[in-house]
């Protein structure tokens, strides 16, 4: 399980994993691969989408380190990417949120930084 604490926490990857998070599809990924790993085809029926956009919703989320990916072979010799959740534990407050915002490299505009 990755637990991430103050120290480790930076600004940008907070921020990473909150965009990866903030959205209702990305969620429903994570409630289904929380209970067992699943390859791209068979994700795509439950949560009835297209596997280009599920793909989208995937990459986000593997660049952020929610999910991993494997490339298998079955038995009848095809190509399946699996899906499955990195297990986190990511406490969030305002301290940490205070914490992590002084590490950020991406000012927003305005910010007069």
């Amino acid at each position: 399980m990755i637990r991430m604490t103050y120290a480790e926490i930076t600004g940008d990857r907070l921020l990473a994993l909150l965009e990866a998070l903030a959205n209702p599809h990305r969620l429903l990924i994570v409630s289904i691969l929380s209970r067992e790993r699943k390859y791209v085809s068979q994700l795509a029926r439950e949560l009835d989408m297209s596997r280009p956009l599920l793909y989208m919703h995937l990459k986000k989320m593997e660049k952020a380190g929610i999910v991993k990916s494997t490339l298998e072979l079955s038995d009848d010799g095809k190509a399946m990417k699996y899906y499955e959740l990195v297990p986190f534990d990511l406490p969030l407050n305002q301290e940490m949120i205070a914490k992590a915002a002084e590490s950020l490299t991406i000012k927003p505009k305005g910010s007069g930084s």
